[in-house]
């Protein structure tokens, strides 16, 4: 596997990869990797002829108290399991290499609507900045296609919504979540959990499981949503949001079939998100 880090370097090594007519994936990541980023690693690979992946922890997206400063940079052993996994390009760009400028005078990409609400309320302008650095690493990479990870759902359907608006030829592939054993998403950030909240942690999705049944049944979405956050609080949490919307993020309707239960919670000084995709029955009341 190929390492870079100046821009240049990258161009020139793609531009050969290109004159093969290979297909490009892309795997954006911001290190510190698990058996979730992995997973999209092996699905580039399973569609693609050469992948890159990138490890750019990106101060743009992080708000003025969240943990830029303390998120876990483990690049050697992020290296020796993108090899492991058939990654053959990575790219490891600094922050001054991307932005050159600083992040005031840099320009910015806002994807409107379904930027709003959900992780969109509780962390302003984070949208904004994983809107920009993408479209930026589809233009340095030139993909056909980038892979990206359904459990940041809301960021997923940011990226899709700014590759069909700047009318991108990027395909997006979204990678279904990879849980442990006992059901926690995995995330970058559970490494924050203290033994207890590791314990507690799995409550999460447990939640979401026994709602998304209760709305399968047709039973109403604020009585359940009330008694989601009600068990949340019980079991240790502190909300976020609890959220039902339809599959593409829109406020839900009557005849809304398909959607997404939708949370955020703080578990001590971590914050885990997570969602499941359900099936309303028609004609249930919302």
């Amino acid at each position: 596997m190929q390492q870079i880090q100046d821009i240049s370097e990258l161009r020139q090594a793609l531009e050969i990869i290109r004159q093969r007519n290979q297909r490009i994936a892309l795997v954006p990541t911001m290190g510190n990797l698990h058996d979730g980023h992995l997973a999209l690693v092996h699905e580039a690979r399973r569609r693609a002829d050469f992948v890159v992946a990138t490890i750019f922890v990106n101060p743009m997206q992080f708000g003025p108290n969240e943990d830029l400063a303390t998120y876990p940079r483990t690049l050697a052993s992020d290296q020796a399991r993108l090899a492991e996994a058939g990654c053959d390009l990575l790219f490891t760009p600094d922050a001054a290499d991307i932005y050159p400028r600083g992040l005031e005078a840099q320009t910015r990409v806002s994807v409107p609507e379904v930027s709003l609400g959900l992780c969109g309320s509780s962390r302003p302008g984070h949208f904004d900045g994983v809107a920009t650095v993408v479209t930026m690493l589809f233009n340095l990479v030139q993909p056909q296609l980038a892979c990206f990870g359904e459990k940041d759902y809301q960021q997923l359907a940011v990226i899709r919504r700014l590759v069909s608006d700047l009318h991108l030829p990027v395909e997006i592939v979204g990678v279904p979540i990879v849980r442990a054993t006992d059901g926690l998403a995995l995330s970058s950030r559970n490494g924050y959990l203290n033994e207890q909240e590791r314990q507690r942690a799995p409550r999460l999705q447990a939640i979401l499981i026994e709602l998304r049944d209760a709305l399968q049944a047709a039973q109403p979405s604020e009585q359940v949503l009330e008694k989601g956050l009600k068990q949340l609080v019980n079991s240790g949490f502190v909300p976020d949001y609890l959220e039902l919307r339809a599959a593409d993020l829109t406020p839900l309707r009557a005849d809304t079939h398909n959607a997404v239960l939708l949370v955020a919670a703080h578990l001590g000084n971590t914050r885990l998100i997570d969602n499941l995709v359900l099936t309303l029955p028609y004609q249930s009341e919302h």
